[in-house]
């Protein structure tokens, strides 16, 4: 959530990590016990360098196809970023 304040605020000097990624770009309604969370476009469009994935990926019926969903989601943020 802070992605975007921290990349104005450092620049590109720093590599800015955000956990808690969760699949979908609607990420408001959140049933998860993690607190604070985003979505892999969000977080890429935000500012963030890197993504931290895990439960979505163990815990979906299909891992491969998950990887595929986020995967799909940061290129399209980083598509439209560099557009």
């Amino acid at each position: 959530m802070e992605a975007a304040e921290l990349r104005r605020e450092l620049g590109d000097h720093f590599l800015i990590v955000t956990p808690g990624i969760r699949p979908g770009t609607n990420t408001e309604t959140n049933d998860d016990d993690q607190k604070r969370i985003a979505s892999a476009y969000a977080a890429i469009r935000n500012g963030a360098d890197h993504v931290v994935i895990g439960r979505p990926i163990r815990s979906a019926h299909d891992p491969a196809a998950m990887v595929e969903a986020m995967h799909a989601e940061i290129t399209r943020a980083l598509l439209e970023i560099n557009n």
